[in-house]
């Protein structure tokens, strides 16, 4: 009878291990009889956990902190940073929501100017400066500036706004682009807080806002729009959500840095069964397994499955605990089949690494990154690719 040892992947815990394991076991069953499974949870005596109970973790900043009472100040800042956080994926998220509030178009009288063709002068007198007036933040406010006025969103926003309010929409748009490119970059250098907002201040000036000390009156269209509830709530809710999220980055550290104690009981729990073994391993569960196989031969394990696996990755970057590219695979790790979903971030690929050693088959579950990480043992495809490398 063929024994399969299913060894489940970061983050997982009861009793939500037992769901999958049962899963996994109906999948292959329903396609071949006389399986034995043989659920691997290693996560019970291996997975990582907050062992003093999260006092790593830092107060929150508006909580009483050293005798510091929550202020308003402090929910405003909040508010801003969920505001440029929303602006530095989307640099043109104001002119789009600034657009929803345009009224129906009418036609203009004749010889009218329309109202962005002010702010389009202007941003190409900023162009034409270079990036000199904002070098704070790094290269790219020419670019950016040359962009922005010949975006499609630029007209509707300027109908809905007054033209102080659109300099300072403008001028963020500008800010938030720069530093976006920043991010996108090598070697980021991302400037703080206050560097940034004195930058967006000053292009807002060179579009014809008033300056800083007068009341411009208009607030984020981003936090007017969709408030900041939310980005105040994740940071106070970060015991919970790093409880919750901690398991997955916490169980690749811990094994990285103390997986012989996994291989070890993986090893025992392989010696006592009648071969032929078959381990088959998600995610990190794959690394466990490819490891205890490059370690020491295991004679009884005769086909290794792993499905959205990162140990070719951990190979070629020299980062795999038992074996350093470019060491060949030991002559004694069995049969290798690699499943791996295209739209899966966290799946590699072996065979040019390992030639000859590693049969890698895409499985497309049709399912966009992050789940895509977790939709393997809901597609058909892999259970019978597994099952037709059975020994």
């Amino acid at each position: 009878m063929t024994a399969l040892v299913f060894i489940h992947g970061t983050g997982v815990r009861e009793p939500d291990f037992s769901k999958l394991a049962g899963r996994v076991a109906a999948g292959v069953t329903a396609l071949r009889d006389g399986l034995r499974i043989v659920p691997y949870y290693w996560a019970g005596a291996h997975g990582a956990t907050l062992a003093a109970g999260g006092v790593s973790l830092p107060a929150h900043p508006t909580g009483t902190v050293r005798g510091l009472a929550e202020t308003p100040a402090a929910s405003d800042a909040d508010d801003d940073t969920a505001a440029w956080a929303a602006l530095y994926a989307d640099p043109y998220a104001e002119l789009a929501l600034a657009a929803l509030g345009t009224a129906p178009v009418v036609e203009r009288p004749p010889g009218s100017v329309p109202p962005q063709q002010r702010l389009q002068a202007r941003l190409a007198a900023l162009a034409a400066q270079g990036d000199t007036p904002a070098a704070e933040l790094g290269p790219g406010l020419a670019r950016a500036a040359t962009d922005l006025a010949a975006h499609p969103l630029l007209g509707p926003a300027a109908d809905a706004l007054d033209p102080e309010d659109l300099a300072v929409l403008a001028a963020r748009s500008l800010t938030a682009r720069i530093v976006a490119d920043v991010l996108d970059g090598d070697v980021p250098l991302v400037p703080v807080g206050d560097t940034r907002d004195a930058v967006a201040d000053r292009l807002a000036e060179a579009l014809g806002a008033p300056p800083r000390g007068t009341e411009r009156g208009l607030r984020s269209l981003l936090l007017r729009t969709a408030g900041s509830a939310a980005s105040r709530a994740v940071v106070r809710r970060r015991r919970a959500l790093t409880e919750a999220a901690h398991p997955a980055a916490g169980d690749i550290l811990r094994y990285l840095s103390r997986g012989e104690a996994a291989r070890a009981d993986l090893r025992t729990l392989v010696a006592g069964l009648a071969p032929p073994v078959v381990l088959v391993g998600h995610s990190l569960g794959g690394i466990i397994a490819l490891d205890t196989l490059i370690a020491a031969p295991l004679p009884q394990v005769r086909l290794l499955v792993t499905a959205g696996s990162q140990g070719p990755f951990l190979y070629e970057s020299g980062s795999l605990p038992t074996l350093e590219h470019p060491a060949p695979l030991p002559a004694h790790v069995p049969a290798w089949l690699n499943l791996y979903d295209p739209r899966d971030l966290l799946s590699y690929v072996g065979a040019g690494l390992f030639p000859g050693r590693v049969t890698d088959i895409a499985v497309d579950s049709r399912q966009p990154f992050p789940a895509a990480h977790s939709a393997y043992w809901t597609n058909p495809e892999v259970y019978r690719h597994i099952v037709d490398r059975l020994p």
